[in-house]
């Protein structure tokens, strides 16, 4: 390792960012705001860090990504649970701010995970409009089943949030289409992702907001980040099933709609789950391989800026 190398983690808190670096060891702590975010991205850029890691905290680390994506700072956000993991491989079993900011610098230092893409503004309001339309189905959702147990004395109740519910979600879908209007690129790829047959505009939309690797990657390392690469589960002689573990729950989710969807519109998709089924797989194992497929078949057409054809698919 070069002598010039440094790995920084930072621990994100609603109020603080514990900042320390490998191999030196130096440490400091900064108010999580928008003014000591910017004078921290300059000391940062200063040092020429070869990568720095952080947790995903919910969406307190967001501004903190964004100034230093924006200074082109290498920057990776790992999920909390891989963390967590590496802190007790590595035998760390007491958690504190500082302790946890050593061992996100640690990681980078032993574990160099490839810096990713990272959403730029539009694509971090793209994604943020994009979940609270999903959260908003999801209220309204509720809202329509207790309309439907409730006794009389508050059903006009639910029907004054149902309305208003399905007017926000009308002026979120407004707005959803402003922004694909405003970008071009967004367009353009909107249009290959949704002339897959299966593939809606809500499917389109999550993976343009919460896939930005999407093209960028290979087929297996698309399958992995996703969640959808089956992994094994043998020791000696004993070889256990083959299951997905980790990824983008969000992407997985609207991909699982969407293949329902595929299994019965395109033919490409079709063919494959039927010929699983026949061949005596389970449900489970034959959607999960399908989705894989779609999400295969989906990266390589945005990747070549090409439209469906079911006879190239």
């Amino acid at each position: 390792m070069s002598k010039a190398e440094v790995f920084v983690g930072i621990d994100v808190s609603k109020n603080e960012l514990e900042v320390m670096c490998r191999p030196n060891k130096e440490r400091w702590t900064v108010a999580n705001s928008e003014n000591e975010i910017v004078l921290l991205c300059k000391r940062l850029k200063a040092m020429k860090p070869s990568l720095i890691i952080m947790e995903a905290t919910g969406g307190l680390e967001v501004p903190l990504v964004s100034e230093l994506a924006a200074a082109k700072l290498p920057v990776f956000v790992i999920n909390p649970r891989q963390a967590r993991d590496f802190a007790k491989g590595v035998g760390r079993l007491a958690k504190t701010d500082k302790i946890d900011a050593d061992t996100l610098a640690f990681f980078g230092e032993t574990i160099r995970p490839d810096v990713r893409p990272l959403k730029d503004q539009e694509t971090q309001e793209l994604a943020a409009l994009v979940t609270r339309r999903r959260q908003l189905v999801d209220m309204l959702t509720a809202e329509k089943n207790r309309l439907q147990q409730s006794p009389k004395t508050v059903r006009e109740n639910i029907k004054t949030t149902i309305e208003s519910l399905n007017k926000l979600l009308k002026d979120i879908d407004d707005e959803l289409k402003k922004h694909m209007g405003n970008n071009p690129t967004w367009q353009k790829k909107d249009a290959i992702l949704q002339s897959t047959p299966g593939i809606g505009q809500v499917t389109s939309l999550t993976l343009l907001s919460f896939l930005p690797e999407l093209s960028t990657l290979n087929r297996r390392q698309i399958a992995a980040l996703v969640g959808l690469a089956p992994l094994n589960r043998d020791s000696g002689k004993s070889h256990g099933k083959r299951c997905i573990w980790g990824g983008r729950a969000n992407i997985r989710s609207v991909l699982y709609m969407a293949t329902l969807s595929a299994t019965r519109f395109n033919p490409v998709i079709q063919e494959f789950y039927n010929r699983l089924i026949n061949a005596g797989k389970e449900f489970k194992v034959a959607i999960t391989a399908s989705m894989r497929k779609l999400l295969i078949i989906l990266n390589a057409m945005v990747k070549n800026k090409t439209e469906w054809q079911t006879k190239n698919a």
